[in-house]
Protein backbone atom coordinates (compact mmCIF):
# COMPACT_ATOMS: atom_id res chain seq x y z
CA UNK A 1 0.00 0.00 0.00
CA UNK A 2 1.50 3.17 -0.94
CA UNK A 3 1.24 6.61 1.38
CA UNK A 4 -2.07 7.47 -0.59
CA UNK A 5 -3.75 4.30 0.11
CA UNK A 6 -3.36 2.87 -3.28
CA UNK A 7 -3.12 -0.80 -3.80
CA UNK A 8 -0.27 -2.55 -5.34
CA UNK A 9 -0.88 -6.27 -6.48
CA UNK A 10 1.97 -8.18 -7.07
CA UNK A 11 2.02 -11.55 -9.36
CA UNK A 12 4.45 -14.52 -9.08
CA UNK A 13 5.25 -16.69 -12.08
CA UNK A 14 7.05 -19.84 -11.56
CA UNK A 15 8.44 -22.71 -13.10
CA UNK A 16 9.63 -26.54 -12.13
CA UNK A 17 13.54 -25.35 -12.33
CA UNK A 18 13.49 -22.73 -9.28
CA UNK A 19 13.09 -19.71 -11.38
CA UNK A 20 10.49 -17.49 -10.32
CA UNK A 21 9.91 -13.78 -11.57
CA UNK A 22 7.69 -11.04 -9.35
CA UNK A 23 6.15 -8.58 -11.31
CA UNK A 24 3.94 -5.53 -9.74
CA UNK A 25 1.22 -3.19 -10.61
CA UNK A 26 3.68 -0.17 -10.01
CA UNK A 27 4.91 0.17 -13.78
CA UNK A 28 4.76 -3.01 -14.33
CA UNK A 29 7.66 -3.54 -12.90
CA UNK A 30 9.90 -6.75 -12.45
CA UNK A 31 10.61 -6.74 -8.89
CA UNK A 32 12.23 -9.42 -8.67
CA UNK A 33 14.67 -12.53 -10.76
CA UNK A 34 15.04 -15.88 -8.60
CA UNK A 35 17.60 -18.11 -10.32
CA UNK A 36 19.53 -21.14 -9.24
CA UNK A 37 23.26 -20.60 -9.68
CA UNK A 38 25.04 -23.73 -11.04
CA UNK A 39 25.13 -25.43 -7.02
CA UNK A 40 21.37 -24.53 -6.92
CA UNK A 41 21.50 -22.32 -4.58
CA UNK A 42 18.39 -19.56 -5.70
CA UNK A 43 19.39 -15.55 -5.81
CA UNK A 44 17.67 -12.59 -7.21
CA UNK A 45 19.33 -11.37 -10.50
CA UNK A 46 18.03 -7.87 -10.64
CA UNK A 47 17.65 -4.77 -9.47
CA UNK A 48 14.91 -3.68 -7.12
CA UNK A 49 12.92 -2.89 -4.02
CA UNK A 50 11.68 -4.57 -1.21
CA UNK A 51 8.91 -2.33 -0.86
CA UNK A 52 6.82 -0.16 -3.73
CA UNK A 53 6.75 2.98 -1.83
CA UNK A 54 10.76 3.05 -2.58
CA UNK A 55 10.32 3.26 -6.03
CA UNK A 56 8.61 6.35 -5.58
CA UNK A 57 10.92 7.05 -3.07
CA UNK A 58 14.06 6.56 -5.09
CA UNK A 59 12.94 6.17 -8.71
CA UNK A 60 15.78 4.28 -10.83
CA UNK A 61 13.49 2.94 -12.96
CA UNK A 62 14.52 -0.39 -11.80
CA UNK A 63 12.84 -3.21 -13.51
CA UNK A 64 9.80 -0.98 -14.92
CA UNK A 65 8.16 -0.67 -17.93
CA UNK A 66 8.77 2.57 -19.26
CA UNK A 67 6.95 4.94 -21.63
CA UNK A 68 5.24 6.91 -23.15
CA UNK A 69 8.78 7.21 -24.84
CA UNK A 70 11.89 5.46 -23.97
CA UNK A 71 15.34 7.22 -23.46
CA UNK A 72 15.65 10.65 -24.38
CA UNK A 73 14.10 13.52 -26.77
CA UNK A 74 16.53 16.45 -26.91
CA UNK A 75 15.34 19.65 -25.75
CA UNK A 76 12.03 18.04 -25.13
CA UNK A 77 10.71 18.71 -28.69
CA UNK A 78 9.39 16.41 -31.34
CA UNK A 79 7.30 17.14 -34.68
CA UNK A 80 4.55 14.97 -35.47
CA UNK A 81 2.08 15.87 -38.64
CA UNK A 82 3.61 19.47 -39.16
CA UNK A 83 2.86 19.94 -35.24
CA UNK A 84 5.44 20.28 -32.37
CA UNK A 85 5.09 19.41 -29.24
CA UNK A 86 6.94 20.62 -26.53
CA UNK A 87 7.36 17.96 -23.11
CA UNK A 88 8.85 18.36 -19.63
CA UNK A 89 12.81 18.20 -19.34
CA UNK A 90 13.47 16.44 -17.07
CA UNK A 91 17.26 14.79 -17.69
CA UNK A 92 18.93 18.43 -17.85
CA UNK A 93 17.98 19.82 -21.62
CA UNK A 94 16.13 16.43 -22.55
CA UNK A 95 12.73 14.47 -22.01
CA UNK A 96 13.78 11.22 -20.49
CA UNK A 97 11.68 8.27 -19.97
CA UNK A 98 7.93 9.66 -20.26
CA UNK A 99 8.45 12.60 -17.89
CA UNK A 100 8.51 13.11 -14.38
CA UNK A 101 5.86 10.42 -14.20
CA UNK A 102 6.14 8.74 -17.06
CA UNK A 103 4.77 4.58 -17.07
CA UNK A 104 7.33 3.01 -14.47
CA UNK A 105 5.26 5.57 -12.02
CA UNK A 106 1.95 4.60 -12.67
CA UNK A 107 -0.57 1.73 -11.67
CA UNK A 108 -0.99 -0.50 -14.58
CA UNK A 109 -3.93 -3.33 -14.25
CA UNK A 110 -3.90 -6.90 -14.45
CA UNK A 111 -5.87 -8.14 -17.32
CA UNK A 112 -4.90 -11.79 -16.73
CA UNK A 113 -3.25 -14.41 -15.25
CA UNK A 114 -2.20 -17.79 -16.14
CA UNK A 115 -1.09 -21.31 -15.13
CA UNK A 116 0.49 -23.89 -16.58
CA UNK A 117 3.72 -24.66 -18.36
CA UNK A 118 3.97 -21.43 -19.41
CA UNK A 119 2.69 -19.05 -16.89
CA UNK A 120 1.70 -15.43 -18.03
CA UNK A 121 0.64 -11.92 -16.37
CA UNK A 122 -0.62 -9.40 -18.73
CA UNK A 123 -1.23 -5.89 -17.11
CA UNK A 124 -2.37 -2.58 -18.90
CA UNK A 125 -2.23 1.01 -18.74
CA UNK A 126 -4.33 3.74 -20.21
CA UNK A 127 -2.35 6.88 -20.90
CA UNK A 128 -4.44 9.88 -21.50
CA UNK A 129 -4.53 11.86 -24.58
CA UNK A 130 -2.28 14.77 -23.38
CA UNK A 131 -0.68 12.90 -20.43
CA UNK A 132 3.02 14.14 -19.84
CA UNK A 133 2.57 16.62 -23.21
CA UNK A 134 1.71 13.53 -25.83
CA UNK A 135 -1.15 13.25 -27.94
CA UNK A 136 -3.47 10.63 -28.47
CA UNK A 137 -5.28 8.31 -25.83
CA UNK A 138 -2.78 5.04 -25.61
CA UNK A 139 -3.68 1.92 -24.37
CA UNK A 140 -1.09 -0.23 -23.65
CA UNK A 141 -0.65 -3.91 -22.89
CA UNK A 142 2.71 -5.33 -21.13
CA UNK A 143 2.63 -9.21 -20.78
CA UNK A 144 5.63 -11.18 -18.92
CA UNK A 145 5.69 -15.13 -19.32
CA UNK A 146 7.96 -17.71 -18.05
CA UNK A 147 8.32 -21.23 -19.38
CA UNK A 148 10.03 -24.30 -18.53
CA UNK A 149 12.68 -23.83 -21.14
CA UNK A 150 13.71 -20.98 -18.25
CA UNK A 151 13.00 -18.00 -21.04
CA UNK A 152 11.22 -14.97 -19.91
CA UNK A 153 9.44 -12.85 -22.43
CA UNK A 154 8.58 -9.86 -22.26
CA UNK A 155 6.36 -8.28 -24.65
CA UNK A 156 4.50 -4.89 -24.98
CA UNK A 157 2.22 -3.42 -27.59
CA UNK A 158 -0.39 -0.37 -28.10
CA UNK A 159 -2.84 0.96 -29.40
CA UNK A 160 -3.80 4.69 -30.28
CA UNK A 161 -7.06 7.06 -31.16
CA UNK A 162 -4.85 9.54 -33.19
CA UNK A 163 -0.82 9.66 -34.27
CA UNK A 164 1.61 9.86 -31.48
CA UNK A 165 4.93 8.59 -30.90
CA UNK A 166 5.57 5.36 -28.84
CA UNK A 167 9.04 3.92 -27.66
CA UNK A 168 8.59 1.06 -24.66
CA UNK A 169 11.07 -0.96 -22.91
CA UNK A 170 11.61 -2.66 -19.91
CA UNK A 171 14.29 -1.18 -17.60
CA UNK A 172 15.55 -3.91 -15.26
CA UNK A 173 19.34 -4.10 -14.10
CA UNK A 174 20.91 -7.32 -14.17
CA UNK A 175 23.75 -8.96 -12.19
CA UNK A 176 23.68 -12.66 -12.57
CA UNK A 177 26.15 -12.89 -9.72
CA UNK A 178 23.26 -12.20 -7.24
CA UNK A 179 22.09 -9.89 -4.47
CA UNK A 180 23.31 -12.26 -1.56
CA UNK A 181 26.98 -12.15 -3.51
CA UNK A 182 27.66 -8.89 -2.98
CA UNK A 183 29.83 -8.73 -6.07
CA UNK A 184 29.43 -5.90 -8.98
CA UNK A 185 29.28 -6.91 -12.91
CA UNK A 186 32.63 -6.12 -14.21
CA UNK A 187 33.98 -9.80 -14.34
CA UNK A 188 30.81 -10.90 -16.13
CA UNK A 189 31.22 -11.74 -19.63
CA UNK A 190 29.56 -9.67 -22.14
CA UNK A 191 28.72 -10.48 -26.04
CA UNK A 192 26.82 -8.48 -28.22
CA UNK A 193 25.47 -9.13 -31.33
CA UNK A 194 26.44 -5.93 -32.63
CA UNK A 195 29.17 -4.26 -35.40
CA UNK A 196 27.64 -0.67 -34.39
CA UNK A 197 26.62 1.70 -31.61
CA UNK A 198 25.45 5.16 -31.39
CA UNK A 199 27.81 7.78 -30.01
CA UNK A 200 26.17 10.49 -28.46
CA UNK A 201 26.94 14.19 -27.42
CA UNK A 202 27.46 15.76 -23.75
CA UNK A 203 23.36 14.92 -22.92
CA UNK A 204 23.55 11.88 -24.23
CA UNK A 205 21.41 12.85 -27.35
CA UNK A 206 23.00 10.52 -30.37
CA UNK A 207 25.20 12.66 -32.83
CA UNK A 208 24.36 13.45 -36.04
CA UNK A 209 25.14 10.68 -39.07
CA UNK A 210 25.49 6.65 -39.37
CA UNK A 211 26.17 4.75 -36.38
CA UNK A 212 29.73 3.57 -35.71
CA UNK A 213 31.52 0.97 -36.11
CA UNK A 214 32.35 -0.97 -33.06
CA UNK A 215 35.36 -3.03 -34.60
CA UNK A 216 38.52 -1.78 -32.86
CA UNK A 217 37.03 0.14 -30.54
CA UNK A 218 35.93 -0.48 -26.91
CA UNK A 219 32.49 -1.10 -27.56
CA UNK A 220 33.16 -4.27 -29.21
CA UNK A 221 32.07 -7.31 -27.53
CA UNK A 222 30.97 -9.22 -30.44
CA UNK A 223 33.31 -12.00 -28.45
CA UNK A 224 32.70 -12.17 -24.90
CA UNK A 225 34.67 -9.54 -23.24
CA UNK A 226 34.58 -8.51 -19.29
CA UNK A 227 32.35 -5.68 -19.05
CA UNK A 228 35.21 -3.89 -16.95
CA UNK A 229 38.00 -4.81 -18.96
CA UNK A 230 38.20 -1.36 -21.04
CA UNK A 231 35.37 0.23 -19.20
CA UNK A 232 38.32 2.98 -17.33
CA UNK A 233 39.72 3.48 -20.51
CA UNK A 234 39.89 7.16 -20.76
CA UNK A 235 41.01 7.36 -24.03
CA UNK A 236 38.07 7.04 -25.39
CA UNK A 237 36.00 10.22 -25.68
CA UNK A 238 32.68 8.17 -25.47
CA UNK A 239 33.45 6.48 -22.58
CA UNK A 240 34.80 10.10 -20.88
CA UNK A 241 31.29 11.54 -21.77
CA UNK A 242 29.03 8.69 -21.04
CA UNK A 243 31.65 7.62 -17.55
CA UNK A 244 31.21 4.10 -19.56
CA UNK A 245 28.55 2.60 -21.20
CA UNK A 246 25.42 4.47 -21.76
CA UNK A 247 25.20 3.89 -25.52
CA UNK A 248 22.30 1.96 -27.82
CA UNK A 249 23.56 -0.74 -29.80
CA UNK A 250 22.63 -1.45 -33.61
CA UNK A 251 21.56 -5.27 -33.11
CA UNK A 252 22.97 -7.24 -36.07
CA UNK A 253 20.04 -8.97 -38.45
CA UNK A 254 16.69 -7.98 -40.01
CA UNK A 255 14.77 -5.86 -37.43
CA UNK A 256 11.32 -7.25 -36.64
CA UNK A 257 12.65 -10.85 -36.63
CA UNK A 258 13.89 -12.37 -32.95
CA UNK A 259 17.29 -12.43 -32.97
CA UNK A 260 20.20 -12.76 -30.27
CA UNK A 261 21.04 -9.28 -28.94
CA UNK A 262 23.33 -10.12 -25.88
CA UNK A 263 24.58 -12.49 -23.60
CA UNK A 264 25.86 -12.71 -20.16
CA UNK A 265 27.97 -15.11 -18.31
CA UNK A 266 28.55 -15.10 -14.28
CA UNK A 267 32.06 -16.96 -14.14
CA UNK A 268 31.76 -17.41 -10.12
CA UNK A 269 28.07 -18.29 -9.98
CA UNK A 270 28.08 -20.42 -13.25
CA UNK A 271 24.58 -18.36 -14.31
CA UNK A 272 23.96 -17.33 -17.86
CA UNK A 273 21.45 -15.58 -19.42
CA UNK A 274 20.69 -14.85 -23.15
CA UNK A 275 19.00 -12.12 -24.40
CA UNK A 276 17.05 -12.27 -27.74
CA UNK A 277 14.81 -8.83 -29.37
CA UNK A 278 13.13 -8.09 -32.35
Amino acid sequence: TLADGTKVEAVTLTNSHGISARIMTLGATLQSLIVPDKAGRRDDVVLGYDTAAEYLARPNFFGASIGRYANRIAKGKFTLDGKTYTLETNDGPNHLHGGAKGFDKRMWKIMAVTNGPESSVVLQYVSADGEEGYPGKLSVLATYSLNEKNELTIEYSATTDKPTIVNLTNHSFFNLAGLKAMRDTMDEKLTINASRYTPIDATSIPLPGPARNVAGTVFDFRKATAIGARIRDGRDAQIRIAKGYDHNYVIDGPAGTLRPGARVEDPYSGRVMNMLVT
